[in-house]
Formats: structure tokens, sequence, C-alpha cells
């Protein structure tokens, strides 16, 4: 009877553990949304490796997601074979999430300087490329920023140092001539690399808290799926 009460003890916690996880999935799905829709002209302006970022953040929530409802069904069913495979998924997830973390930290700069090389590059095409014109007007309207590191960058383009102008997306007064040689008193004086690197800080610990929620949870569960993968094992040896 104690047996068979911490079974169903066992059961249960892998069962909520599971809903949990699934409700982090969710948060995941959303905080990579979040990200794509916020950050959307930046990442079009950004190489490819940049603007994957939120995608796999997205990916990793759907991936979560599944992985918890497939826990929940072997939990439910008492099924080895299933809770087997969600602790070992569950395990390679968490070390695939521990290794991100460590490549973030250590290639750090590195973010920086690839955005940095993707705002030059949509600089330098502004104007010949639709798609990358506006997304550089929309991104320095919303961050409300000029160039990659000030509004300065622009004299070095050779369309704009001939007539020392800059976008008028950079203005910061509406009047006809703003952009015509420009000052920090008619257009945005920071750059769009120094206003996307703050929006990212402000945003970084809402990030980190939900990182470290998950990864307690999945620690948790796979304790779990353990002692419910004992207990299966044990009733099938007395069976």
């Amino acid at each position: 009877m104690a047996v068979e009460g911490g079974m169903k003890c066992v059961k249960f916690l892998v069962f909520v553990f599971n809903f949990i996880f699934w409700v982090c999935g969710v948060a995941l799905v959303a905080i990579g949304i979040y990200a794509q829709v916020a950050l959307d002209k930046a990442l079009v302006v950004s190489t490819a490796s940049a603007a994957g970022t939120p995608v796999a953040i997205l990916v990793l929530g759907i991936i979560i997601f599944f992985i918890s409802f497939f826990g929940c069904c072997g939990a439910w069913k008492e099924s080895y074979c299933m809770v087997t495979t969600f602790a070992v998924l569950l395990s390679i997830i968490f070390l695939v999430e521990v290794a991100a973390a460590i490549a973030g930290y250590v290639f750090k700069d590195k973010v920086r300087s690839v955005l940095e090389e993707g705002l030059w590059d949509a600089m330098n095409k502004y104007g010949e490329d639709k798609a990358l014109t506006e997304a550089v007007d929309e991104l320095q309207r919303d961050f409300s920023c000029c160039g990659a590191n000030n509004y300065t960058d622009w004299s070095s383009i050779e369309r704009f140092r001939v007539n020392n102008t800059v976008p008028r997306s950079c203005c910061r007064v509406n009047s006809t001539s703003c952009n015509v040689r420009p000052s920090p008193a008619t257009v945005y004086e920071n750059g769009c690399l120094q206003s996307i690197e703050a929006w990212m800080k402000k945003n970084i610990l809402i990030v980190a808290a939900v990182a470290l929620g998950i990864a307690f949870f999945e620690i948790l569960g796979i304790a779990f799926a353990c002692c419910l993968m004992k207990g299966i094992r044990s009733g099938y040896e007395v069976m």
C-alpha cells in the first residue's frame, strides 16, 4: 500500500510538473514572438545568425510544449517507455540550453559586431534595396536613433555626403529641411546600435529569469521522471 501510495504521489508530481513545463513552453513561444516583433526591423538589417535567435527561442518553446504533453501521457498511462523517452529528451534539452548559455556568454561581444556589420551593410544599400530602406527608416523611427554609432555615420555614404544630408527618418523635428546639414538639434544623436543594445539590456533580466525558471523545472522533471520509471519498473518486476 505504501509503495502504491508513493507511486501515485510521484505520478501526480510528474503530471503537475509537466503542466508547469507546458506553461514554460508557452512562455518561451511568447518571448520568441515578442522578440521577433519588437526587433523586427533590427533583425531585417542584421545577418542571418542574429536574425535566427528569436526563431530559435520560438522553436525551443514549441519543442518543450510537445515534450511536456508527451510526459503527461506517459505519467497518466504509467508507460515506462514514454516516461523514459521523456526523461532522455528533457535531459538533452537541458544540456543544449546549458551549452547555449555558455556559448552566449563567450560570444556576447560577437553579437555587437554582427549587429554593427548588418547595420552598416543596410546603410550602404540604402535607397537601392527597397526592403532594407524601409527597414532602416522604421528602425530609426522606432528606436529614435540615426546611423550605426551616431548620425555622422551617414556622411560616409556617398549619396548623403555630397548633399550633407541624412535620411528623413533621422529627424527629431517635423520640418521639410530637418535632414539637411544635420545637428543634434534636428536629428537623433544616438546611433541605432546603442539604442538596440539598451533595449536588449533592459529586457535581458526577463529572459534570464524565465530561463532559470525553466532550467529548475527541467531538473525537477528529470528527477521525478526517474523516480516514476523506477516505480513502474518495480511494479513490472512484482507482477
